[in-house]
């Protein structure tokens, strides 16, 4: 099974953001207890190379990178072991970079203009963001009626209520949030939290999908 395909089975990606390094592996034992093996740690932190780099140790967890804006942020995730990359915009440079190292970008769209432009770069599959502000569930509805060959991971102003919305359209590979990991809980190591929110997350989306 490829990264798009994992994804796809979770339908989530919790969007990280680690201010320690030492958060990441209670972090992801969490998730995976939770039911929920995948995360996007973002570069919005210094912490973000090293526990990136300790998620990848773990192999019951697909981590990506996220907030990718540079080839050497590319260079760097892939180094610690970043299986995908996310980035909030489109970056040629950036695509150039993730293809030579033949990993996946879902590149950031919120356009017609962007979607062209990722496929331009051969990416049929694309981050939508922000999604909460860029025109929601209906904007991909919407996009997806000219580019049917696109799949879209909305990230931006998701929460539990409102997944529905966006798991109910074919073109939405999966959602990207940070509801099931919120900053507070991961900072007063209150792991168990991170599992019971993961696990009433991937219930939902199960029962979204209807299984």
């Amino acid at each position: 099974m490829d990264v798009l395909e994992q994804i796809g089975r979770t339908r989530l990606v919790p969007v990280i953001a680690l201010d320690r390094a030492d958060q990441a592996e209670p972090l992801g034992e969490a998730l995976v207890a939770g039911g929920l093996p995948v995360a996007e740690v973002t570069f919005r932190t210094a912490a973000a190379a090293e526990a990136i780099q300790v998620l990848s140790g773990d192999s019951h967890i697909l981590v990506g990178a996220g907030t990718v804006v540079s080839a050497a942020q590319v260079d760097v995730a892939v180094e610690a072991g970043a299986r995908y990359i996310v980035s909030p915009g489109f970056s040629a440079t950036v695509a150039q970079r993730c293809a030579e190292h033949g990993i996946p970008l879902l590149p950031g769209v919120a356009t017609a203009t962007e979607v062209m432009m990722a496929l331009d770069a051969g990416i049929t599959t694309v981050k939508f963001f922000p999604a909460g502000t860029s025109g929601g569930a209906p904007a991909i509805k919407a996009l997806s009626a000219p580019f049917p060959q696109v799949r879209f991971v909305p990230t931006g102003g998701i929460s539990a209520g409102n997944l529905a919305d966006y798991l109910a359209i074919d073109a939405v590979l999966a959602c990207g949030g940070s509801w099931m990991v919120p900053p507070k809980a991961i900072n007063a190591g209150d792991f168990a939290t991170i599992t019971t929110l993961a696990d009433e997350a991937v219930t939902l989306a199960a029962q979204l999908r209807g299984t």
